[in-house]
């Protein structure tokens, strides 16, 4: 997984609020259990004005320039709730997402997020909107910035936006770990602790 420490991108407003993982990726969109292959059918049925046919809808944020090739998503409150559908954040990973700037979350769409190397960044309504309208003025220009050590968004002049996340969120970003990663670089405290148990109580193991 990719490591996350500062990006500074094109930024693309869409701000409606509850956007569900079903809008993020329609389930007539899901064809495997694969992480690839979503990015297609991402935001389908806004994104195309025929979802079938791939025709593009001229109107959507991610079908303008520069905003298609954002890398940040700025967005209503709620987003990514409804369904438990890790799909969606694949698709917006695989899309080119590293980063989402919402006022809130669906609960398990943030924890999906950290573990596939987006940063969920949770900022006041006010300073979402006044983000997304300095963005929208001038959006090949007025590019966000996103300092996770610091936990700090910068974008419009003199606005420095603090957002909170779990150390245990932030370790596995800046380090690009999963949740495996982030066990096994406990390995030898790990294997400390069973070579100690096995010798205190033997009759636990299998030979």
């Amino acid at each position: 997984m990719e490591k996350f420490v500062h990006l500074t991108s094109v930024a693309a407003p869409l701000m409606r609020v509850n956007i569900d993982t079903d809008v993020i990726i329609p389930s007539k969109e899901i064809k495997g259990v694969s992480k690839t292959g979503l990015s297609g059918g991402m935001f389908a049925n806004w994104r195309y004005s025929d979802p079938v046919k791939r025709v593009e809808n001229p109107d959507f944020v991610l079908n303008r320039e520069p905003t298609k090739h954002a890398h940040i998503l700025v967005a209503g409150a709620n987003f990514g709730c409804g369904s438990s559908r890790e799909h969606a954040v694949w698709a917006m990973a695989e899309y080119g997402f590293r980063a989402v700037i919402a006022p809130s979350f669906g609960a398990i769409y943030y924890s999906n997020c950290i573990r596939n190397g987006i940063l969920p960044v949770r900022l006041p309504d006010d300073q979402v909107n006044a983000l997304a309208a300095w963005v929208e003025a001038d959006p090949a220009k007025n590019q966000i910035t996103i300092d996770l050590p610091g936990q700090i968004v910068t974008g419009p002049p003199d606005a420095r936006y603090i957002f909170e996340i779990a150390p245990g969120d932030k370790e596995m970003l800046l380090e690009g770990l999963d949740p495996i990663g982030v066990t096994l670089k406990r390995e030898p405290q790990i294997a400390a602790f069973e070579a100690k148990d096995r010798a205190t109580r033997p009759w636990v193991y299998i030979s």
